[in-house]
């Protein structure tokens, strides 16, 4: 904020970087929704329902905006549409490790003792082993990563369509959300219709080899119809739910959604 050129010492607040914050938390398929008129501040205003009168009242104004998008974009998914594949030829090679954490902090998950724990709206509440999750129907796909610090990677994953295994656990895909706890604090949740995308693929495999630990062992979901950090690694728990869950980086300000 800027000081008030009045010489009340009020606070002034900066529309256009307001604006500007405003803009870059609608991704680009949303800012396509809109017309260039409602992309102006009082459009935005308008169609929030809020006011800016300070810091506080910005915030959530940008928290605003930033749940709006989730709404389009989740309007603006089909189901149906695939992402792009390629070939072996085009992997990014070495595939980049990514956290918010350094690679020496990777968590080390013994295969032994793991289970994957399932809970919320699901029929099948067990736990499942390794060597279970292994014997499932087995799928590949070479799709690209995008990163939402602008960089992008394409990989091999191979594991189990995450549609079929929900389905086989008793899964409520009715439901609004599913959601992931992970070894390393991480969480993240996704709506249920890109759960149910047909390239959405529990991994346990990288490349043709073993999940190795800085992708994700010993799972990762990957789905390359949102952004990567809506793809969780180290997954130690699903569940089914109603209740918004949010996610590590939303719960930021991140939008939600995170399509691609």
């Amino acid at each position: 904020m800027k000081r008030s050129p009045t010489g009340t010492g009020m606070p002034s607040l900066d529309t256009r970087a307001i604006l500007a914050d405003a803009r870059r938390e609608l991704a680009l398929p949303s800012r396509r929704a809109f017309g260039k008129r409602v992309l102006t501040l009082g459009g935005l205003l308008m169609l929030t329902g809020c006011s800016l009168t300070d810091e506080k009242s910005v915030n959530a104004f940008l928290m605003s905006v930033s749940r709006m998008n989730d709404r389009i974009q989740a309007w603006l998914f089909d189901p149906t549409r695939l992402a792009p594949t390629y070939s072996e030829a085009q992997l990014t090679r070495p595939f980049p490790f990514n956290a918010y954490y350094g690679i020496d902090q990777v968590p080390e998950v013994d295969a032994d003792g793991f289970v994957l724990k399932l809970s919320g709206l699901v029929t099948g509440k067990r736990n499942w082993t390794l060597s279970e999750l292994y014997a499932l129907p087995h799928a590949e796909q070479i799709t690209r990563h995008i990163c939402v610090e602008g960089w992008s990677a394409i990989g091999h994953w191979g594991g189990t369509p995450f549609v079929d295994f929900l389905h086989r656990v008793g899964a409520d895909t009715s439901a609004k959300y599913v959601g992931f706890k992970c070894a390393d604090d991480y969480y993240e949740s996704i709506d249920m219709a890109s759960a149910l995308h047909p390239q959405t693929l529990l991994t346990f495999q990288y490349d043709g080899q073993t999940l190795p630990p800085e992708y994700g062992f010993p799972m990762k979901l990957r789905i390359p119809t949102k952004l990567g950090y809506k793809n969780p690694k180290h997954v130690m728990e699903i569940f089914v739910t109603n209740t918004y869950p949010g996610g590590y980086w939303s719960d930021q300000g991140y939008n939600w959604f995170g399509g691609s």
